[in-house]
């Protein structure tokens, strides 16, 4: 496989996929030595990096501040690597790069998070540049005009097909016809894990699946890890089969937690992240790794083409206090302690992105 050139001078981490001995294992390119992705949060009254007041265009379920939530630190946290510095994302540099390019993030509602995050970072940075949104019904297309520059969305929950057959909704393992809306884009960030292990009534109808199919053999349910899995294998092979390195740069969203479980985070007395307002300081998770993370690390070492991921899950863990929670759009009838309050930590995600793109 053909490595693709990196500068010894990018400021990045990235997953990069080599061959030894027939098969692929993570490498990790660094800057000087630095591991962007291993560190922790630190107090920094310069953040955030925008006013969310600024983005009209947020999801009520993301605006937490304009939800009610009174608290305000959670907003003043920045990532530290353990030995160096994040760059500070510049929209302005960022649109410049990019002019005339097309970015499609590919996923559930995570990467609607993080494309909102993106798309906010770079309006605030251009704020009397123009711009258009529209949505067509699962695709949102966010056009910086001054740049032409296209940041796109396109919700797909769990990348393989689900397909309506004489049985009901089956969703098909070994199946990605959609990936052909996928193709000629300059890049691609794909996401998805949150709506795997929804069962019964926390599996909406709009994602919802009677049946799974992998080959010939149709099942009532499997192990969803192992679903998981069987998709993300699918999916990696769509990659090989479909996609330019040379045209196409590909990028993985690493698993984003959710906090459910005081225990997680040794606090076993909290049954969610509701009135979480601190990080876990420090640089591990009392939790430990998240198992799909080590499904998608499985799967990436499998893959040909050059992907990176963005390895964003084990910083995502320490930010308990991060979630929308009661200041969500369900309000204090329902508690998210899945998707990220913006501003806030997608734009830590989103920083990690830039690093990984452009050169310093």
């Amino acid at each position: 496989m053909e490595v693709p050139s990196i500068s010894a001078a990018m400021l990045l981490l990235l997953s990069l996929l080599n061959q030894v001995n027939g098969e692929y294992e993570v490498d990790v390119f660094k800057t000087n030595g630095c591991d962007l992705f291993g560190g922790s949060w630190v107090y920094d009254d310069s953040y955030p990096l925008y006013d969310p007041k600024e983005c009209p265009f947020i999801e009520k379920e993301f605006d937490c501040q304009r939800n009610g939530r009174p608290d305000g630190a959670y907003l003043k946290y920045r990532w530290q690597p353990s030995t160096c510095r994040l760059p500070r994302f510049d929209g302005g540099d960022f649109l410049r790069r990019f002019r005339g390019k097309r970015i499609m993030f590919v996923g559930d509602s995570l990467s609607l998070n993080q494309w909102q995050s993106l798309t906010c970072m770079l309006h605030t940075s251009v704020p009397h540049g123009s711009y258009t949104l529209v949505r067509t019904g699962d695709l949102s297309t966010f056009t910086f005009q001054d740049y032409n520059v296209s940041v796109m969305f396109s919700r797909n929950a769990f990348l393989v097909d689900v397909v309506s057959d004489k049985i009901g909704r089956v969703l098909k393992l070994d199946s990605i016809l959609n990936g052909k809306s996928w193709k000629g884009f300059d890049m691609l960030i794909f996401n998805t894990w949150h709506w795997w292990l929804h069962t019964g009534r926390k599996q909406p109808s709009v994602f919802l699946w009677d049946y799974i199919e992998e080959g010939n053999a149709i099942y009532g349910d499997m192990d969803r890890l192992v679903a998981y899995e069987k998709a993300l294998n699918t999916w990696a092979k769509w990659v090989d089969s479909n996609l330019d390195p040379t045209r196409t740069k590909v990028f993985f969203q690493g698993v984003s937690p959710d906090h459910n479980n005081g225990n997680d985070w040794a606090d076993p007395k909290r049954k969610n992240c509701k009135d979480e307002s601190k990080p876990v300081f420090g640089p591990k998770y009392p939790g430990g790794p998240h198992p799909a993370e080590e499904v998608v690390e499985r799967v990436l070492r499998k893959i040909k083409k050059p992907v990176y991921l963005l390895d964003i899950t084990t910083l995502s863990q320490l930010r308990k206090d991060g979630h929308p929670s009661v200041y969500g759009h369900g309000g204090h009838l329902d508690t998210d302690c899945s998707h990220w309050c913006l501003a806030g930590v997608p734009d830590t995600w989103n920083q990690l992105l830039s690093a990984a793109l452009i050169q310093n």
